[in-house]
């Protein structure tokens, strides 16, 4: 098991004990695009005490085994990503943006913020549909060859790294739009009038904002360092 202290990356963390999402959310600690900074780093950056928080994660984790996904094989991995991940996305950002539609079509008037969270949702889900094809379709056919090879296969791109880099560019924009979304609806928070609609359509944001934020944690912290190390392995016996 991982003994947490203030120089565990915040990647390492969600890794070993994954219950810590939550908890490094609620601290507003990034552990998926920002998962190579220290605890003690991101904590300072927030103003909050590193060794109180220190304690207080030793304390969540007390017993916490790691989860399944945390020792999948690259291949293994991809196919859980796909069929957790993806078909959540695909399921959801459809529900979500007619959940959307709905409440600014009834609620727009009284709260305007509503216009921000229609436009920063349309951005959010014309960037993701395409990053999850190119991931589906070139990427992660890429890792499959690329893990059961005994050489370093030749690809059309040169390496695996360079789709890869595209994909942690555009986990960068996921991550800002979903920060911006946070803050248009004051951390998702349902006012006073809202109806039923209201608040279902900010649990379900708050849901895909936690779903995309372990995605993207799997994918930067786990998948992609260990699929570059493994053609590098590879290159360098051929």
């Amino acid at each position: 098991m991982t003994t947490i202290t203030t120089s565990t990356t915040l990647g390492d963390l969600v890794t070993a004990y994954p219950s810590l999402a939550g908890e490094l959310e609620r601290r507003e600690l990034d552990y998926c695009c920002g998962g190579a900074r220290s605890l003690g780093e991101a904590c300072s950056a927030r103003g909050l005490d590193p060794l109180q928080v220190v304690l207080e994660l030793s304390i969540e984790t007390a017993g916490e085994e790691p989860a399944d996904w945390a020792t999948l094989g690259p291949v293994e991995l991809v196919d859980h990503l796909v069929a957790v991940h993806h078909e959540y996305l695909w399921r959801e950002l459809p529900r979500v943006r007619l959940l959307i539609d709905k409440v600014q079509s009834v609620h727009g008037e009284r709260h305007p913020e509503l216009v921000d969270v229609l436009r920063l949702f349309a951005e959010l889900q014309a960037d993701l549909v395409p990053h999850l094809v190119k991931e589906e379709q070139i990427l992660f056919p890429m890792i499959r060859e690329l893990a059961s090879s005994t050489t370093a296969p030749s690809f059309q791109c040169g390496t695996v790294k360079n789709p890869i880099s595209v994909m942690l560019s555009e986990h960068d924009r996921v991550g800002e739009l979903l920060a911006q979304l946070r803050f248009s609806t004051n951390g998702y928070v349902v006012p006073a009038d809202g109806c039923a609609s209201y608040t279902a359509c900010y649990r379900a944001l708050e849901q895909l904002e936690a779903d995309t934020h372990l995605h993207v944690h799997k994918e930067n912290n786990v998948l992609f360092p260990s699929v570059v190390a493994l053609e590098a392995r590879m290159r360098d016996a051929g």
